[in-house]
């Protein structure tokens, strides 16, 4: 049974003093494949790393996070558009509008997250969307750019069916990950109702840990809490949930 953790920070500073033993607990179980986002320019050589150490496991994503899009944000966008002409990615993320910290860069993140979907159409790569109170912003902007070419991850889904049904129009699959565990996490009330072929795995490490982990650093390991809920709300075995997904992740990915 081969699991795809399609969105997974395993660089972050909260894996510094057991990175490899966290890596090998989620092989244990079956997680083979980790798409690792990005953040800012910050983090580009701890990803570098990270895929070094795991390169038949480890596949890299670029892009600017939302929540860093400050006065420098054009600084961080040339970035971007050098690690994108030097090395391969496999997505542009994560990128979108997050409006729950802070307001005051609206226009830049609009900015920012426009400019990286064009990067990712350029570069024929799908993206990897964070939306925090921000479904209208996001969808305007998707609006804009809807076509064809693109396609991704709205990563970490928390919006109602509607939008759910919206994000799958404009070439979304939805990132299912902890909150599918939560008792108040509203999306398990409907997500049967979605086609599984919309759907991927997801933990977002090391945040968002599912129960009985909740309120405790997440990892990737624990993504088969989350592969547990999903087979039961979809009434399907787990090894079909994994390999459904999976699948789903290899058309996003192309990997």
């Amino acid at each position: 049974m081969i699991v795809t953790d399609t969105h997974t920070h395993l660089y972050s500073e909260a894996f510094d003093d057991d990175q490899d033993a966290m890596m090998q607990r989620a092989l244990e179980v079956g997680v083979e494949r980790f798409f690792v986002p990005a953040i800012d320019s910050t983090y580009t050589e701890a990803m570098y790393s990270l895929q070094s150490k795991y390169p038949d496991n480890v596949f890299l994503m670029m892009g600017l996070h939302p929540t860093h899009v400050k006065e420098n944000y054009l600084e961080e966008l040339s970035h971007v558009k050098e690690q994108l002409a030097k090395s391969k990615f496999y997505a542009i993320g994560e990128i979108g509008i997050d409006l729950y910290w802070d307001k005051t860069f609206l226009k830049q993140q609009q900015d920012a997250f426009l400019v990286q979907i064009q990067l990712a159409k350029e570069h024929g790569l799908p993206i990897v969307i964070h939306c925090r109170e921000a479904f209208d912003e996001v969808f305007e902007v998707l609006e804009q750019e809807k076509g064809p070419r693109l396609r991704g991850i709205f990563h970490c889904f928390t919006g109602d069916k509607a939008q759910a049904q919206k994000a799958i129009q404009y070439g979304m699959k939805l990132g299912i990950g902890g909150v599918a565990t939560f008792k108040n996490g509203k999306i398990d009330q409907f997500l049967h109702e979605i086609d599984l072929e919309h759907v991927v795995l997801e933990t977002d490490a090391p945040y968002l840990a599912p129960a009985p982990y909740r309120g405790k650093r997440n990892e990737s390991a624990y993504i088969i809490k989350v592969l547990e809920r999903l087979a039961t709300l979809y009434g399907l075995d787990q090894k079909t949930i994994a390999h459904t997904t999976t699948q789903n992740s290899k058309v996003v990915f192309g990997i």
